[in-house]
């Protein structure tokens, strides 16, 4: 049986939330809460790479999809940066 885009995308976006939901629930067992907040941020930039490309039809113009996917990526590691300073100044 084979899906349309969209609906492999839907299948997509629940797999990667529910993994993003397994980690955040094991994350008072890890010692390094960084490296749980930036998996978490990866499954985030996955997801919005997924939303923009199949949802908003950016996969049909590479050259604008190239371009939002570089900025979610200068985006995403302001955040992660944001998230990890106050674990390196400390």
């Amino acid at each position: 049986m084979s899906f349309n885009p969209t609906t492999r995308a839907w299948f997509s976006l629940l797999i990667i939330s529910c993994a993003s939901v397994m980690v955040a629930a094991g994350a008072a067992q890890m010692h390094a809460a960084w490296g749980t907040g930036a998996l978490v941020l990866v499954f985030a930039w996955i997801k919005a790479r997924i939303v923009l490309s199949r949802y908003l039809g950016l996969g049909q113009a590479p050259r604008i999809l190239s371009g939002f996917n570089w900025a979610l990526g200068l985006l995403c590691l302001l955040l992660l940066g944001l998230y990890l300073a106050p674990e390196v100044i400390a």
